[in-house]
């Protein structure tokens, strides 16, 4: 989507800090973390949001939830990590690109 602030993430046209990027995935930290590691999953192809993946999408969202594991430890959340999909207005999303926030690494967490 041309609008979509992290499909220019992937095309590069916006700048980010990357953790990891694959043909598919795209991990960057968020430029509002809450915690002293947070960073974001997302896949590279638009994906409006949660609520709007059918079963074509499982691959995808698999590869997603097991990348997150890999990159908390990689970034250092070997104690735990939180991971968070908000949905749609009522859950909280921001930006209507589906997106995983991994965060961790501080001693209060913020409530969700």
């Amino acid at each position: 989507m041309s609008d979509c602030i992290f499909c220019k993430i992937v095309t590069g046209e916006i700048p980010g800090r990357k953790i990891y990027e694959d043909d598919e995935v795209l991990a960057f930290h968020d430029i509002h973390p809450v915690a002293p590691v947070h960073f974001l999953l997302i896949p590279k192809r638009h994906i409006v949001s949660l609520a709007e993946c059918g079963a074509g999408d499982r691959d995808i969202l698999g590869r997603m939830m097991l990348l997150a594991p890999k990159l908390a430890h990689e970034q250092g959340l070997d104690a735990g990590f939180r991971t968070v999909i908000n949905t749609g207005h009522g859950g909280g999303q921001e930006v209507f690109h589906l997106h995983v926030h991994v965060f961790g690494g501080g001693a209060g967490l913020p409530g969700f």
